[in-house]
């Protein structure tokens, strides 16, 4: 059994996986979810739809004691100090509307929760507010009229909340065959890299990565408080907006606390999947959020406000810990990485996640509380988990569907190819939950490599590790990012480069010191093409993949015999079970050896080029690792 309680492994005798590897089996043996109801008091019969309704819609008192923020835990007399229902709700709208304040007007709307379209009753008295904490406000000349509107607030919403929000709301949300909801994101169907801006401060200036080949884009402090003061009046000038409080980080001792405020009902689905969801117990002591995220994706920015190049801009403010989006409501903008969703999820392994995890003192944990997969060409047959993920509660992105049977068309392409799918990660089932595990002894990077001349999988020295780790070469898949339309050869460090604020050597010297200290391998997995490059090549087999991560985990591949290819001087093994031999070595597949030994020299000499923007940086105390991974790379 599990730590968690909810999955065992078989044993080998009765059940493998492929390789040998024990299968995962699910089980349901928590005989306390057998509940005893008791039905003899006396029943509660509605006689108006308005009372069954009422009755619908009734929550229970919380159980658990409130604490005071003012007491010291408990009250003189020993138990335990609590504060009304009504004291909470005034402090949580407190902190929400001063997320939404102005920073130059002082003031903003009165904010109240509840949706304005559902008028309450309070005292059996209609009311369209179901409360609010502000006062009449007195007139000055830091008052505008957004201090004289009400702002409604559907905070931390159920799915199903959303899901009646977004299909009466929101144009082109509608609910799909599998209970899904399908929505689209406008004009932006990707990222948008070059609209991406970081404040340029003292401390960011010396500890961030700026110039070539960095991500980080400067703007001062002063231009983003001017796309921060638009995005929050956009924000004001609705009736109503969404907020998510949530966590990130499944390690407690890692955790932070995220508010996203949104003014879609698909945004706020889309982040209540992909960030760790608390219980009612800690949303009662959330308090003040440690990073918030303003997404006025509906607005754009003003192009002549300096920086701008575009009417979308994406910034990011370290010292206040915020994020602001303008001009694009792309989901994918709120959440900062890029994961290989198809080959972590797989029946022979727990998942702790597909994408954004870190590797701390107590082990590996995910940030995220959820997948966010492409679904291009998906089919239940090469990824049954993902296409049973995609049910009531998951999010799908810009996909199309058959009007009448609201059927799914994984192949049309007609809106984007960067179709999506958001779910909550326990849609997966052998997901480990909490999303925390050990030191890994396997450290894998894939390349998807359009050259079609590195080996399908390949065993790394330490320095040879850090050398592909920072040089992060891959193919940009079409429809990842605005304009790309087919798949190109690309460098991306530490395959991620879109997404990474430190300079890569710095994160190359800290996984370094990890792998040394747990004793993990290093390997490299070309998820590419095999006998030529993109568009004579073929893409090698989904299935032969799986296999080489399998003989990975088993720990058999690192039992293999190796031959060592030319350049870049990989150790490749000449047999892997289930597996043809004669794709391991690249060489084998190609019929023209002029044209590959030419193509293998151009991708060396693009490496090489690449790694230059690389030199100068010191990695190590006495900069020796320096020396080492540039002799870790390929060589003429």
């Amino acid at each position: 059994m599990a730590e968690n309680g909810e999955f065992s492994f078989t044993s080998r005798a009765r059940s493998t996986g492929r390789n040998g590897l024990p299968r995962i089996q699910t089980n349901n043996n928590n005989k306390e979810t057998l509940v005893c109801h008791d039905d003899s008091a006396t029943p509660i019969k509605a006689k108006t739809i308005d009372e069954l309704h009422s009755l619908q819609k009734k929550r229970s008192t919380p159980s658990t004691p409130i604490k005071s923020p003012l007491a010291t835990g408990t009250a003189a007399d020993g138990s335990f100090a609590v504060i009304s229902e009504e004291e909470r709700q005034r402090q949580q709208l407190q902190s929400i509307s001063a997320s939404l304040a102005s920073l130059t007007r002082e003031r903003g709307p009165k904010v109240v929760k509840g949706d304005p379209a559902t008028p309450r009753k309070v005292d059996g008295q209609p009311s369209t507010h179901s409360f609010h904490y502000t006062s009449t406000p007195t007139f000055d000349d830091n008052i505008s009229d957004s201090a004289l509107k009400f702002t409604h607030v559907l905070y931390n919403l159920s799915p199903a909340e959303l899901y009646e929000q977004a299909v009466k709301y929101e144009k082109g949300s509608f609910i799909t065959s599998s209970g899904a909801l399908a929505t689209l994101s406008g004009a932006k169907t990707g990222r948008s890299p070059r609209d991406k801006r970081v404040v340029k401060d003292e401390t960011t200036e010396r500890e961030l990565w700026w110039g070539k080949g960095s991500p980080n884009i400067e703007m001062d402090e002063h231009t983003f408080l001017v796309n921060r003061e638009r995005a929050v009046d956009y924000l004001n000038s609705l009736d109503k907006v969404f907020v998510n409080d949530q966590f990130l980080n499944w390690d407690p001792e890692h955790r932070i606390k995220v508010r996203i405020v949104s003014a879609r009902a698909y945004h706020s689905l889309f982040m209540h999947n992909m960030c760790i969801r608390p219980t009612s117990e800690e949303l009662e002591d959330f308090g003040t959020p440690d990073f918030t995220i303003y997404n006025a994706g509906q607005f754009p920015c003003n192009r002549y406000t300096h920086y701008m190049t575009s009417s979308t801009s994406i910034d990011i403010n370290l010292a206040r810990k915020e994020m602001v989006i303008l001009g694009t409501q792309y989901a994918g903008e709120m959440k900062k990485g890029t994961g290989k969703t198809t080959l972590s999820t797989d029946h022979n392994r727990y998942l702790i996640g597909d994408d954004e995890h870190c590797w701390s003192d107590n082990g590996v944990s995910n940030i995220e509380g959820g997948c966010y997969a492409k679904c291009i060409d998906l089919s239940r047959e090469k990824e049954p988990d993902i296409w049973n993920a995609i049910k009531f509660g998951t999010v799908l992105e810009n996909i199309v569907f058959d009007e009448h049977t609201r059927e799914v068309d994984y192949l049309d392409k007609s809106v984007t190819e960067n179709t999506r799918a958001a779910y909550p990660i326990e849609y997966i089932p052998n997901a480990k939950i909490p999303c925390v595990g050990p030191h890994p002894k396997n450290i894998i990077l894939l390349a998807c490599d359009a050259f079609g001349v590195l080996p399908p999988v390949s065993k790394l020295s330490l320095e040879q590790t850090m050398y592909h780790f920072i040089s992060g070469y891959t193919a940009l898949v079409a429809g990842t990012e605005e304009g790309v339309k087919e798949p190109r050869a690309t460098f991306s460090a530490c395959f991620g480069a879109a997404f990474i604020m430190l300079n890569p050597t710095k994160y190359a010297a800290m996984l370094a010191e990890k792998m040394q200290k747990h004793g993990a391998t290093g390997w490299l997995v070309n998820t590419g093409w095999s006998g030529g490059s993109y568009g004579s090549g073929n893409r090698i087999k989904l299935a032969f993949t799986r296999r080489i991560i399998d003989a990975i985990h088993s720990g058999t591949l690192l039992e293999a015999s190796y031959t060592k290819t030319p350049v870049f001087g990989l150790e490749i093994p000449t047999e892997i079970e289930g597996v043809p031999s004669e794709i391991l070595d690249p060489e084998n597949t190609w019929s023209d050896m002029k044209a590959y030994k030419d193509t293998l020299l151009k991708l060396g000499t693009l490496f090489k080029k690449n790694f230059e923007g690389f030199v100068n940086h010191k990695i190590g105390e006495d900069n020796k690792l320096t020396d080492e991974i540039l002799a870790a790379g390929p060589l003429f």
